[in-house]
């Protein structure tokens, strides 16, 4: 009887310690959204939630001290020959909503269809989801060069 209470003690014991490891958490460290963060060079890597299709690309390069962007993009365009595309930008903070980046193009085109708020902002990536059409979210990645340029 004895050593039947030793085994169930001991089984006890060691049911106890596994249930207490802890499984490591991954720690996110998110970023405030302002023009020092967001500047860089970012690859749209996902569109609504899916990969672009192959062969296609939109890169955006973001410069923080004058608020300025350069886009190249073959989605309208040869697959070799990117669409380039520059204007300037903004960053508005709504207290609901956070931060909400706005911007427009150099060339007559006017202002972007949407502004769109920033989310999930990271050293690696954040999330651009249309003000206007929450279903419409693209997924920037950034990138060490843009390959295009």
């Amino acid at each position: 009887m004895k050593t039947m209470k030793n085994i169930l003690t001991i089984f006890a014991a060691a049911v106890f310690m596994l249930s207490c490891t802890e499984k490591p958490v991954e720690i996110v460290e998110y970023l405030d959204v302002n023009a020092n963060n967001i500047s860089g060079k970012w690859e749209l890597a996902e569109w609504n939630g899916a990969a672009l299709a192959e062969g296609t690309y939109v890169f955006i390069d973001i410069v923080r001290n004058d608020r300025t962007y350069t886009i190249y993009q073959n989605l309208d365009s040869f697959n070799d020959v990117p669409h380039v595309a520059t204007g300037s930008y903004n960053i508005e903070t709504d207290p609901e909503l956070g931060a909400i980046i706005r911007g427009n193009y150099d060339h007559d085109s006017g202002d972007w269809a949407h502004r769109y708020i920033i989310k999930d902002l990271t050293a690696d990536q954040m999330y651009w989801i249309a003000k206007d059409d929450p279903d419409f979210v693209q997924k920037f990645v950034r990138v060490e060069s843009i390959p295009v340029e």
